[in-house]
C-alpha cells in the first residue's frame, strides 16, 4: 500500500465512527462494507477513529475489514483486537492518512463480577508531512446498563494520556453521554470537540450523544475549527462524528 501523499497540514480532519460490523441495521444479513467506505470517504478525513472491527469473523467473512478500509480509501491503517469472535477478532481500528508507528493496543480493566466484554484502546503515533508528531486513540467502552466498568476504563485512559509526551487526540463509542461520571472524567482530561454535542444515537431519530472526539496538548497545540455529526443513516447504526481540528506551530 503506497497512500498518497498529502500535502503539510496546519489543521487535522477526525473522524469517529462505530461501523457496526459492517452490517447496516435494516438489513440484517447484509455485511455493506462500501457504504461505510462510501461514508468516510466523503468527509475526507486524515485520521479515522473505527469501533467495532471483525476480521476474518464468520458473519463478516474471511477477510479484515480495517485492511480493506485502509485500502479503498488509500490510507494506513491499525487494528485493535479487544475479543475473539466466531473464529476471528473483533475490536476498534486507526485509519490515517500519515505514517504509523509504536502502535499498542492497551487492555482497560473490568471487573471481573459484571462479566463485561473485555475493551481496549488502541493508540498509534502519526507523524505529519511537516515532522509534527501526536498520539491517536480509538475505544470503546463497556456498554452495560452500570457504569461501573466505563468509569474503570475512562480512568485507565486518562492514565495512560497522562504518561503520554505527545499531544494525544481520542475518539470513540464511549457508551455514556454528558453529564454522566464517565464523560464527567474524560473531560478532566481532555477537550471534547463539542460541548453542547448533537446525538449519534440512534440513526433514525437520533436521541443521545455517546461517540465523541477529545484532545490533550500541550500549551494551546490544538483548537477546534468545527464539529459535526453526519446524517448518514443507512451503514451503521451510529452517525459518524467529524471534527476540524487546527493545529498551532
Amino acid at each position: 500500500m503506497n497512500p498518497s501523499v498529502a500535502p503539510a497540514a496546519s489543521s487535522l480532519r477526525v473522524m469517529s465512527y462505530n461501523i457496526h460490523h459492517g452490517n447496516p441495521p435494516s438489513k440484517p444479513e447484509l455485511i455493506d462494507l462500501e457504504a461505510i467506505v462510501n461514508t468516510i470517504r466523503k468527509q475526507t478525513p486524515d485520521l479515522v477513529a473505527l469501533q467495532e472491527v471483525d476480521v476474518h469473523t464468520e458473519r463478516s467473512g474471511a477477510f479484515n475489514q480495517a485492511e480493506e478500509i485502509a485500502r479503498r480509501l488509500n490510507m494506513h491503517y491499525f487494528f485493535g483486537k479487544a475479543i475473539d469472535h466466531q473464529g476471528g477478532e473483533y475490536g476498534v481500528a486507526l485509519l490515517s492518512k500519515y505514517p504509523l508507528s509504536e502502535t499498542v493496543v492497551h487492555r482497560l480493566p473490568s471487573k471481573a463480577e459484571t462479566k463485561g466484554e473485555p475493551r481496549v484502546l488502541a493508540t498509534a503515533k502519526v507523524t505529519l508531512p511537516d515532522g509534527t508528531t501526536l498520539r491517536f486513540g480509538s475505544t470503546h467502552l463497556d456498554a452495560q446498563r452500570d457504569s461501573v466498568n466505563r468509569e474503570l476504563q475512562i480512568r485507565e485512559i486518562v492514565r495512560i494520556a497522562s504518561g503520554e509526551p505527545l499531544p494525544f487526540l481520542l475518539a470513540g463509542d464511549f457508551n455514556a453521554t454528558p453529564g454522566t461520571g464517565v464523560i464527567h472524567l474524560l473531560d478532566q482530561a481532555f477537550t471534547r470537540t463539542c460541548q453542547n454535542c448533537a446525538p449519534t444515537i440512534p440513526v433514525l431519530k437520533p436521541t443521545k450523544a455517546i461517540d465523541f472526539i477529545a484532545y490533550r496538548h500541550p500549551a494551546g497545540k490544538f483548537s477546534v475549527a468545527s464539529h459535526r455529526v453526519i446524517p448518514e443513516t443507512y451503514a451503521s447504526d451510529h452517525l459518524p462524528v467529524v471534527a476540524q481540528i487546527q493545529i498551532r506551530k
